[in-house]
């Protein structure tokens, strides 16, 4: 009777032991805080007023493309690494500057808090960190923005529109946030839009031949003839006669992108109103359909005049980066 006792206090030890190992091993974190595009940077008072500070200025709040206004990519807030503890050390996204007798410059995940990215950065003189924090500057920006769609995707999925005017026309899915509604619906176009407190959000969605760009010389040229001659159709302005169309005084940008593992082009721009003055940034994806040999249009585009939409076009770029195919083909 006492050896199977004993047995049973063993068992019962080592179950414990694991727990505790296992308990230790997986560290608690708190949910990770701060605004949409917000930057917590650490460093040094005299380092942030130096050239080290523009630096990081330059990098951090370089001026978002393709809107009216000027608005910085990130908000910045700095702080002394003393202050750096606490509440603040929870924010979702953190540049650490320090002098150190290291010369590094990388993207950690995790460290105080969930979901976090922190960039360090650290050299033994002012230029090493000036050369490390441009080494690290596009793998950070890349972190930081994609943190910040997870995030908006996050917290819009609790409550979702559940309109199927896309997957019957269209074949997709897209995660909408409830507070979208269906605005047009034609064949091979769909108009999902939101009102707010100065103007409107709005996604359109359709299709365009599996070929349409087959000429990159004139791809960009291409773009816009596609978005003059779709916002002619579907997309009118406050008077008869006047429609969307791209701004005529600048071409947009154009980058090579996934839209959730699906291979596209990006486009940026501003559109504007035919015959009328009103304008805005557009956000457009041009999507490789292959399964079927199509090319699948995903728009985002605002109107809220003299208001930023820095904001406003993470939220759309994060719902058109949901996008699923009904066929599931990856």
């Amino acid at each position: 009777m006492m050896q199977k006792l004993g047995t049973v206090l063993l068992f019962a030890l080592l179950a414990f032991t694991s727990c505790r190992d296992n308990s230790e091993n997986k560290r608690y974190l708190p949910p990770s805080t701060g605004a949409v595009n917000s930057l917590m940077v650490v460093m040094d008072n005299n380092l942030w007023q130096g050239e080290v500070g523009d630096k990081v200025r330059e990098v951090f709040a370089d001026r978002v493309l393709a809107v009216p206004q000027s608005e910085a990519i990130f908000s910045l807030t700095q702080i002394p690494p003393q202050v750096f503890r606490g509440a603040t050390s929870h924010s979702r996204s953190v540049l650490f500057v320090q002098k150190d007798t290291l010369s590094i410059g990388h993207v950690k995940s995790n460290v105080y808090s969930v979901p976090q990215k922190v960039a360090v950065v650290k050299g033994r003189t002012n230029d090493e960190l000036l050369l490390n924090i441009e080494g690290v500057a596009q793998k950070a920006v890349t972190a930081f923005k994609n943190n910040e769609i997870s995030e908006a995707q996050r917290r819009f999925k609790k409550s979702l529109n559940n309109e199927t005017d896309l997957k019957d026309e269209l074949g997709i899915q897209l995660d909408i946030p409830s507070v979208y509604r269906v605005g047009k619906h034609e064949e091979n176009f769909v108009w999902i839009d939101r009102q707010i407190l100065k103007g409107n959000m709005n996604i359109i969605a359709y299709a365009m031949p599996w070929d349409a760009f087959s000429n990159d010389s004139t791809f960009v040229q291409d773009i816009v003839q596609m978005r003059d001659s779709i916002g002619k159709k579907y997309v009118p302005g406050p008077y008869d006669g006047t429609f969307m169309i791209t701004e005529k005084a600048f071409s947009p940008y154009v980058f090579p992108a996934e839209v959730n593992g699906f291979k596209a082009a990006e486009v940026r721009g501003i559109w504007e109103i035919s015959g009328y003055p009103m304008a805005g940034p557009f956000l457009t994806y041009i999507i490789n359909d292959e399964a079927n040999k199509r090319k699948l249009i995903l728009e985002g585009f605002i109107f809220a005049p003299s208001a930023n939409k820095r904001d406003d076009l993470l939220e759309l770029e994060a719902i058109m980066k949901t996008l699923k195919f009904e066929n599931n083909q990856s």
